[in-house]
């Protein structure tokens, strides 16, 4: 039996039925642009006949993946006829004693952008506010539409979160600030007075996230951490992830610190069983990898050191950073770098969606992948001039 049905919104009206068969749809839902994500690198490497290709787009970890946490899956993969633990007991037991919170502060999701959609879904209703700056990671506007409420974008200064600026965009409406720090796309942090300026003019209602993704490579004297602001009003929530550091990014595995009464409504909201067993034991193992997060951070480290100077050369402008990823001014139009340097097997991320046409973001790689991207790169741009 063949079922036909139309799909029809029209904007600003709301719920619009389709006739004679079919479902409604609400305009902001209709209306969103869907997150942009790569394609698979095989797909990549077919459709322009490359191979051997390098992927420094996405802020990957460089070194792959924790060792202790690929031993915890492999010897875990009896058990995969089981449920996962709902409650996700020993992670956030664990975490608990890493970090010195309590239990109850702690809500893990599937990836901390679960996290960001049950804030929003849980305290934001349509036709209120989300501020944030611009650009910034795009998840949160996309989240914030997807429930019919409004994202107030406060242009960043120096691509640095303008909070003299945000706090002036406070309204009544407002009900939650999003702060992602290091900043996506270009790495800039928080400092603690300014911050602490910021959260004192802020209504005692307004929540505010601290998206702390690439805190594992950023200097503690020169940022603060949601985790130093967990009493007080307004609250702070701290979003982590085990993506980056731990090179879990393919398990989609995070959590979010916060107090204890914020948490109990994110749980009402949570799905049950939102993260599954192997990426509850591998988080779990990953947290006792030491060794493996230090080498991370020392890659990371010298590597930034290798691509700032070696792009100085090319008279490039970069962007300094306290993440594992940096900001390039490529005098061009980066989607036209993006497209020649895939041509050449290096995959970088063109800045174009987030407003900034004339720059790419990559990620630092491991030295070898580093120093070829600066060959390609130094080709591309005597290509293009």
């Amino acid at each position: 039996m063949e079922l036909a049905f139309n799909i029809t919104h029209r904007a600003g009206a709301g719920w619009y039925p389709a006739e004679p068969m079919g479902i409604r749809v609400p305009d902001y839902i209709a209306t969103i642009k869907p997150y942009p994500p790569g394609k698979p690198l095989e797909e990549l490497e077919r459709e322009y006949g490359i191979t051997d290709s390098i992927k420094l787009a996405s802020n990957e970890n460089p070194l792959g993946t924790s060792p202790l946490a690929l031993e915890a899956i492999r010897s875990n993969l009896k058990n995969l006829r089981r449920y996962p633990d709902g409650s996700g007991y020993y992670l956030k037991r664990r975490l608990s004693q890493r970090l010195g919170v309590e239990e109850p502060s702690i809500v893990l999701g599937n990836g901390s952008n679960e996290i960001i959609d049950l804030v929003i879904r849980t305290f934001v209703q349509a036709k209120e506010e989300v501020l944030m700056s611009e650009p910034t990671f795009l998840v949160y506007p996309l989240m914030t539409q997807a429930v019919g409420a409004r994202a107030v974008k406060v242009v960043q200064k120096h691509f640095a979160h303008d909070l003299e600026a945000m706090a002036k965009a406070v309204t009544q409406s407002t009900r939650v600030v999003f702060l992602d720090n290091p900043n996506n796309p270009s790495g800039t942090v928080i400092g603690r007075k300014e911050f602490e300026r910021f959260r004192n003019r802020l209504p005692g209602d307004v929540i505010i996230v601290l998206d702390e993704a690439y805190m594992e490579f950023a200097d503690p004297e020169q940022t603060i951490t949601g985790l130093e602001y967990l009493n007080g009003a307004p609250p702070v929530i701290s979003l982590r992830t085990f993506s980056k550091a731990h090179g879990l990014a393919g398990l989609r595995v995070g959590y979010g610190v916060m107090p204890p009464e914020v948490a109990d409504y994110l749980n009402r909201a949570r799905q049950p069983f939102n993260v599954n067993s192997l990426a509850q034991v591998a988080a779990l193992a990953a947290l006792d990898d030491e060794e493996f997060l230090q080498e991370t951070q020392k890659v990371v480290r010298e590597g930034l050191a290798f691509l700032y100077g070696e792009l100085a050369k090319l008279q490039l402008r970069t962007h300094p950073t306290q993440a594992n990823f940096f900001l390039i001014e490529v005098k061009h139009d980066g989607r036209k770098v993006y497209e020649a340097m895939l041509r050449r097997g290096v995959i970088v991320r063109a800045m174009n969606s987030y407003g900034l046409n004339n720059y790419i973001r990559i990620s630092v790689g491991r030295p070898e992948e580093n120093q070829r991207f600066v060959d390609t790169l130094k080709e591309v741009m005597a290509e293009l001039e």
